[in-house]
């Protein structure tokens, strides 16, 4: 059975918004309904006998009065019901706006009060027959009749004070389910720019230090051949054409108003001689031995590695810039892959401190290129998020740094 006309009968919780003319409409069916069941009443019952306690049309009266005030039931549902009550003692077509006005207590206060209202509605049954000098009916007839209605009310009333509850319960669910859905794509786009940006440093960080390389060698290098300084400045072009076409991919993919476009290949562990290859040719000494797997890794595992050694590489192009860098790179299933990257330190290095400690010396301070310190704190970051570690530092007079990433079977 629908419950729509109960919903309309009864008003909202306080503090819940509804239409003025939902309530209108709402008033005017209470005030229907407890017409419509008294006007039933009065020729079923005994308000038309001899013997009643007032005369039918004075009982209508009262009925008529009665459902009109359940227009301020809205306002205050509990001191409408205690007006109303008395009045069954004497009428009996005021039970309609009785049963109104207990139901709608029923859907605001608790099993208590409904008790004790239910029961003087019962109460007020006795008093009605003994006011009478010959009732038609015996009292157990009064008695179950008003005992019966009055607790069907309030316990339609109950039910659907529960079913209100559940609906209020399931509509904050899925508005909770709702809100944490759109924080969870908040927080994998967040995540996403966050890997977009390390990608970023890592490879323009990269190509970028090649070109401040290069253009500090053409400074103080004017009397150079000229291949030398074409290779130098080919070198350079490359590099930033490079940087440009990057940058341009990564501001793409952070742009949430623009176009969709595929995310460029990830470099992996297949591109590991090409990057050392291009690090020589950008003026770097490099002795690298790697063991080949015979295997390759997952991808994720190959990019990490690759950005690994590359913010290795450009950490010791900035910071000790003609030394001798050792690169060893080996690694199984089942165990780890280890990178292992040394240089030698300037003899006017110093350590002091943090993520770049020992690679901060170089011969003139117009030949340093800057850099933001979080270079390589974020390759430790970057080993973590797939269950490795990295370590880095000085170890005598070389400077150290040693990842350690997991290579599952």
């Amino acid at each position: 059975m629908s419950s729509l006309p109960f919903r309309l009968l009864v008003p909202a919780p306080p503090g819940v918004r509804r239409s003025a003319l939902r309530d209108r409409v709402a008033d005017v069916v209470a005030v229907l309904c407890a017409l419509l069941y008294g006007a039933v009443m009065v020729p079923l019952g005994d308000a038309t006998a001899p013997s009643a306690v007032i005369p039918w049309q004075a009982d209508v009266v009262i009925g008529v009065l009665s459902a009109l005030a359940l227009f301020a039931r809205r306002r205050w549902p509990l001191a409408v019901c205690v007006m109303l009550l008395p009045l069954g003692a004497i009428s009996v077509m005021a039970t309609g706006s009785i049963l109104i006005a207990l139901f709608t207590v029923a859907i605001r206060y608790g099993a208590g009060i409904l008790l004790i209202l239910s029961a003087a509605h019962v109460t007020t049954g006795i008093v009605y027959y003994a006011l009478q000098d010959n009732p038609p009916f015996p009292l157990w007839v009064d008695i179950a009749m008003r005992a019966a209605t009055s607790l069907a009310t309030i316990g339609w009333g109950l039910f659907l004070k529960a079913y209100r509850r559940l609906s209020l319960s399931l509509h904050q669910e899925a508005l909770r389910a709702v809100a944490e859905q759109q924080m969870r794509v908040d927080q994998a786009r967040l995540t996403e720019r966050s890997r977009i940006a390390r990608e970023m440093h890592d490879a323009l960080a990269h190509r970028m230090s090649m070109v401040s390389l290069h253009a500090g060698a053409l400074e103080v290098s004017s009397d150079a051949p000229p291949e030398e300084i074409a290779m130098a400045a080919r070198t350079i072009r490359l590099s930033a054409h490079g940087a440009l076409e990057e940058l341009r991919a990564v501001i793409g993919a952070l742009r949430d108003d623009g176009p969709s476009q595929p995310e460029p290949p990830q470099p992996g562990l297949a591109d590991v001689e090409q990057l050392v290859d291009g690090a020589r040719t950008s003026g770097m000494a490099i002795d690298f031995v790697w063991m080949r797997p015979p295997v390759e890794p997952p991808p994720v595992l190959g990019r990490t590695a690759y950005r690994l050694l590359q913010e290795a590489l450009t950490n010791a192009r900035k910071h000790a810039p003609g030394e001798l860098v050792d690169v060893r790179l080996d690694g199984a299933t089942g165990s780890d892959l280890r990178i292992l990257v040394t240089n030698a330190l300037p003899s006017h290095a110093s350590d002091i401190g943090g993520a770049s400690v020992g690679m901060c010396g170089v011969g003139h301070a117009a030949d340093v290129v800057p850099g933001s310190g979080s270079g390589l704190v974020g390759a430790g970051e970057r080993a973590d998020l797939i269950g490795g570690r990295v370590e880095f530092g000085r170890d005598d007079d070389r400077f150290r740094f040693e990842a350690w990433l997991p290579w599952p079977d």
